[in-house]
């Protein structure tokens, strides 16, 4: 499915029958070899729309899985960079793929813990995530927004990308509609369960909830994806400040 390095039907099967932990467990030794890994397009786009917002000292990356962002934030922090998620297969494979940091690389930490309970004050200037929020539900979104902001300083800022829904009635819109629907079958069925839904992320409500927690919300268009027909853009940047 993924190309002779990814993981096999056997094995995405034994990943989807597991907890969200577990499953990412799993899969963490292939999880680069998949299309799930942040595209090197997405992260690159990213970085420049955020490089004239520095400079910043310490960065936080969210749910960083195997690291992908993590190579983002070095580029952007000058003095700290840490990765926090809650798999430590994901972390042990970003520790591999960052050792090779420098002299005049950011100093590097990796935290095991759940993002709904981040066990930071605020140290950082910048926090970022990619591809992370369907692994919460939408009752869990406001303690992962509180625990980011309270691990930013005041002037921080957490950013992240969104790309825009598909039209109603495309082909991707009844792809991902599938999808979320089996999932919320299997986790009826069946224990424990694997959270993960692609259309629970939308863009009105996340703003609102992160203005809730006191975050200043700015939205931009990341041009490198262009338009759709309707001229709204295919993925936005959002920038949540804490003043």
């Amino acid at each position: 499915m993924f190309g002779p390095n990814g993981p096999t039907l056997r094995e995405l099967a034994i990943q989807a029958l597991s907890s969200t932990r577990a499953g990412y467990d799993l899969l963490a030794p292939k999880f680069d070899h998949t299309p799930y890994r942040t595209s090197e397009s997405v992260l690159r786009a990213v970085a420049d729309a955020v490089r004239p917002l520095g400079p910043f000292r310490a960065g936080l990356d969210v749910c960083c899985g195997t690291g992908a962002g993590v190579g983002v934030l070095r580029e952007l922090c000058q003095e700290r960079v840490t990765g926090v998620d809650f798999s430590a297969g994901m972390l042990d494979r970003a520790r591999a793929a960052h050792t090779d940091a420098n002299g005049d690389a950011p100093e590097l930490h990796w935290v095991c813990a759940d993002a709904r309970a981040l066990p930071f004050g605020p140290p950082f200037d910048l926090a970022m995530s990619f591809g992370a929020f369907g692994h919460f539900l939408p009752a869990e979104r406001p303690l992962l927004f509180a625990g980011v902001h309270r691990a930013l300083r005041p002037g921080g800022r957490f950013v992240f990308p969104l790309p825009a829904p598909p039209p109603v009635g495309s082909l991707p819109y009844w792809e991902l509609w599938a999808f979320d629907a089996a999932m919320r079958v299997r986790n009826l069925l069946w224990r424990p369960r694997f959270i993960m839904y692609y259309r629970t992320f939308q863009l009105t409500d996340v703003v609102a909830e992160l203005t809730r927690t006191g975050f200043t919300v700015e939205l931009s268009p990341l041009e490198e994806f262009g338009r759709r027909p309707d001229g709204a853009p295919r993925c936005r940047l959002v920038t949540a400040l804490r003043p």
